[in-house]
């Protein structure tokens, strides 16, 4: 299934995905993750300022999960996605944070997962290379099992997911189809003063 989070900032969000991803503990209840999840958000996650780009394809490609013979057999490809060339081979902390993201991005859109949770709001660079992580994007969720997918965008929202999960304050208000929710959500929305 593809299911869409909306919500207002600070709606829960985020949160939600990072309790699925294990980063934080949930407050009640307990959850429940059968098989692969690739997370594409907290873009420094894993990663070392002092060390260089490629240490850092190791370093974060470990902390999703992966061996590191398995990252090695990705780092051609991923230096190929960061389009970082020889940034590649100095320390993290002299990139920009542009350069960063793209980094981050690479390593974590090189698993195929079973789950794949996104938060939309990571930003990767420039007009080009922000179309390059789209495209890339896509066929993650085209192979992943499931998604899950924290969005302020109805396009995005409309094009990858099959339902829609509105959450407010932390809890949540409407689980349906998109156009339902998505419909539900703009008029409370635009109702608001």
């Amino acid at each position: 299934d593809r299911l869409g989070l909306v919500g207002h900032n600070g709606a829960g969000k985020s949160t939600l995905l990072r309790v699925m991803a294990g980063i934080y503990e949930p407050m009640g209840g307990r959850v429940r993750i059968e098989g692969r999840i690739a997370p594409i958000f907290d873009l420094g996650f894993g990663m070392e300022p002092h060390c260089n780009g490629w240490d850092n394809m190791l370093l974060r490609g470990i902390s999703l999960g992966l061996s590191r013979d398995q990252i090695r057999e990705r780092m051609d490809e991923i230096a190929a996605v960061s389009e970082l060339g020889e940034f590649l081979d100095m320390p993290l902390r002299t990139y920009s944070s542009g350069m960063a993201a793209r980094l981050s991005f690479a390593i974590s859109t090189s698993i195929t997962a079973d789950i794949l949770l996104i938060d939309e709001g990571i930003g990767a660079g420039d007009a080009a290379f922000l179309e390059k992580a789209r495209q890339r994007t896509d066929k993650l969720v085209r192979n992943a099992g499931l998604l899950v997918f924290a969005s302020h965008s109805d396009t995005l929202v409309q094009q990858w997911c099959t339902q829609v999960l509105w959450l407010e304050h932390g809890k949540p208000r409407m689980l349906g189809k998109v156009e339902e929710v998505l419909d539900a959500y703009r008029s409370a929305t635009v109702a608001k003063p």
